[in-house]
């Protein structure tokens, strides 16, 4: 028998990640992200065609979830991406689906 040590909690922050991510969405604004770096609430909204509601919705899921930092100057709030890894996973699940 194999006895593996999981540690639940670290599971469990892996798992609201992934949910995090799961939502189309949610994969551009990190696309668009890891492609400009640091962006506004605006940019990325008008970027994405989107209204406001809907960016700030999607962000503040994201950073609940780690996934991305911000920053407030003045009154815009910019965002950027915790890590560049979490690209990397987006990468690899496109590469699986590539004929």
């Amino acid at each position: 028998m194999i006895n593996l040590n999981i540690d639940s909690d670290k599971l469990e922050l892996a798992a609201g990640k992934l949910r995090a991510i799961s939502h189309p969405m949610r994969i551009a604004i990190i696309e668009l992200l890891s492609e400009k770096g640091t962006l506004s609430v605006t940019d990325i909204y008008k970027s994405l065609n989107i209204e406001q509601a809907t960016a700030s919705h999607h962000l503040n899921i994201l950073k609940g979830k780690n996934v991305l930092v911000s920053k407030r100057i003045g009154k815009k709030i910019f965002y950027s991406l915790r890590s560049h890894t979490i690209t990397e996973i987006l990468e690899c699940i496109n590469r699986c689906n590539e004929s």
